[in-house]
């Protein structure tokens, strides 16, 4: 059974790649969506947030860790970026100077992210794939 569990170990590493890139595709598009507003809940614009990776390590009987795949760690505020602010007297969050302070999202920045998470993610598809192609092979050279 350890010899099935191994085999299929790359499609399930690719599968965690998969959805942690979806996360990050998913938060992209939340920035984007959010990118004029300047007035949340919370108070004040709309921050950033950015998702952090971890991999996930698997100990093994001999005490060695292997590399089981990729998780998200957390959707956190992009606490680096800064605000931008724009004078506009006439908005309704200006403050009396008549400067507005909009979220840190920049459109070029969180593209770039698009394109690169899109891409790991198409890359995890393409892994998968070979995966299914080797297997069906295998089992044709079996027969």
């Amino acid at each position: 059974m350890e010899g099935v569990s191994k085999l299929f170990s790359g499609m399930r590493i690719a599968a965690t790649g998969m959805s942690a890139e979806r996360i990050r595709i998913d938060t992209v598009a939340r920035n984007i969506a959010n990118s004029t507003v300047t007035r949340t809940a919370e108070g004040g614009p709309y921050k950033r947030q950015v998702v952090e990776f971890e991999p996930i390590l698997l100990r093994q009987q001999d005490g060695r860790e292997v590399n089981a795949g990729v998780r998200v760690r957390g959707v956190t505020n992009d606490e680096i970026s800064s605000f931008e602010r724009i004078h506009d007297p006439g908005h309704p969050d200006a403050d009396k100077n008549g400067w507005v302070t909009y979220p840190n999202v920049n459109a070029t920045r969180e593209m770039a992210d698009l394109i690169t998470a899109v891409r790991a993610y198409e890359a995890n598809i393409d892994v998968q794939e070979n995966f299914v192609r080797m297997a069906d092979r295998a089992l044709r050279l079996a027969q």
